[in-house]
């Protein structure tokens, strides 16, 4: 529907068409060859790492039946997220370079968009739900099993993906009726909403203030839930006595808080800034931290300094074992 393999304009009084792409070149990380066969194995470290560990979470989650809790439902929910967030990019710039092109079609170009924007916008309002869930946990326990009950997570989930799906949808359609004959040349690894509407040359100031809009709403809305969330949790915790439990609480809550900061403000610094003729560079470096970087920081950070996790992890590794070692 609107993956149209073509976009058209009128060009003059004549109203005759001007050229239109068919497919775009991605000019990825860096354009030196030699730097090429580096650029793969690290990407291709870092994907896989991302990956299996968000698997690995989503997995010891549904085996350990005392981690069926609204905290590691949303858990196993950033890790769905996170690992097809890595995927909508990084299989496409791996490929490309191993095969030597920076070719991707129209509609290719246009899906890539579609999921990044879907499971980056998930990733953001799952950052802010579960701030709340451990904001109700450490600030109102005795409300908990009622905030947070099955249904309600299961809503706040609902709602995450609805809310998501249609700003990707919004981006997307916009993006489908402009023209792009101005060139091809995409300066980034994957196909983002801004070096796009900078190679259209139709009007794009619908999709400017689409973009401004309801990207404030997406991003500085699940921050503030964050920033309110933690600032309640902070000052619950400085009222408790044991200095050793204060320093493990605001341990706990710096890991997540620089996790947090760190999408934040590289998304922030992408998509709200005013861009700028040289800050093509400074985008993808950007786009690296939030697309690649905090999704693999995520089981580490989030799961493997919880000796929860660490316990059903050892049991999914336990029964692998039996399981090998009986067959």
């Amino acid at each position: 529907m609107f993956f149209s393999s073509s976009s058209r304009k009128s060009g003059g009084m004549d109203g005759s068409n001007q050229s239109s792409v068919t497919e775009f070149l991605l000019l990825g990380l860096s354009e030196r060859p030699e730097q090429q066969p580096l650029l793969f194995g690290i990407f291709l470290g870092m994907y896989l790492v991302t990956v299996m560990g968000n698997l690995l979470i989503i997995v010891a989650i549904n085996f350990d039946p005392h981690l069926h809790t609204p905290m590691y439902f949303f858990l196993a929910s950033l890790s769905f997220a996170d690992a097809s967030f890595s995927s909508t990019t990084l299989p496409k710039m791996l490929v490309n370079i191993q095969a030597h092109s920076q070719a991707i079609s129209y509609r290719g170009c246009l899906a890539q968009m579609y999921f990044f924007m879907t499971f980056g916008a998930l990733d953001d309002f799952l950052l802010g739900v579960m701030a709340y869930d451990r904001y109700v946990a450490i600030c109102r326990p005795l409300h908990y099993s009622t905030l947070m009950s099955p249904l309600m997570c299961v809503l706040l989930l609902a709602a995450c993906w609805v809310l998501t799906s249609f700003a990707a949808i919004l981006h997307t359609l916009l993006m489908a009726r402009l023209s792009f004959c101005a060139g091809n040349v995409i300066h980034h690894f994957f196909c983002d909403v801004v070096p796009l509407l900078q190679l259209s040359c139709s009007d794009t100031s619908t999709n400017q203030l689409a973009l401004f809009l309801v990207g404030s709403t997406i991003l500085t809305g699940p921050l503030s839930l964050v920033i309110l969330s933690y600032a309640r949790i902070l000052s619950t915790i400085l009222k408790v006595p044991s200095a050793s439990g204060r320093w493990k609480a605001f341990s706990t809550c710096g890991s997540h808080l620089t996790v947090v900061f760190l999408f934040y403000g590289a998304a922030i610094g992408v998509y709200l800034c005013p861009p700028s003729s040289d800050s093509g560079g400074k985008d993808r470096v950007a786009a690296v931290f939030y697309t690649v970087v905090t999704p693999m920081l995520n089981p580490f950070i989030y799961s493997l300094r919880n000796n929860d996790m660490k316990t059903a992890l050892r049991r999914v590794f336990e029964i692998h074992t039996v399981s090998s070692q009986g067959l």
